[in-house]
């Protein structure tokens, strides 16, 4: 098992969960976050530090595609191992529907 970044990240973008993650598997894109499904040891630290609650564990319903996103961005984002601050607007967009679809981006955040 493994725990997966979904929609709720994008645009919001909160890094509580970089600052508890014992093994540093979090990656950063433009505009969210992703955990790599390998280097996660499932300890679920990061689960409840999420203030957008976008960060599930894999066995929910439905987060197959998820999965898949997480996996294949953690291969080419850059590894995240600092907590910054989140987007002046988070709040605004914390529960916006089809972020995923409207808003997200494949361009690599700034990493550490």
């Amino acid at each position: 098992m493994t725990y997966v970044v979904t929609d709720n990240c994008i645009k919001c973008k909160y890094m509580d969960c970089v600052e508890v993650c014992p093994v540093d598997c979090f990656y950063e894109g433009e505009n969210m976050l992703v955990i790599h499904p390998d280097e996660c040891i499932d300890c679920g630290v990061c689960e409840p530090e999420c203030p957008a609650e976008a960060i599930k564990p894999d066995t929910e319903p439905s987060l197959e595609s998820w999965l898949t996103l997480n996996a294949n961005y953690a291969k080419s984002w850059p590894n995240i191992t600092q907590k910054k601050d989140a987007p002046a607007d988070a709040k605004e967009w914390d529960g916006v529907s089809n972020k995923l679809e409207e808003h997200f981006s494949a361009n690599a955040g700034s990493g550490d």
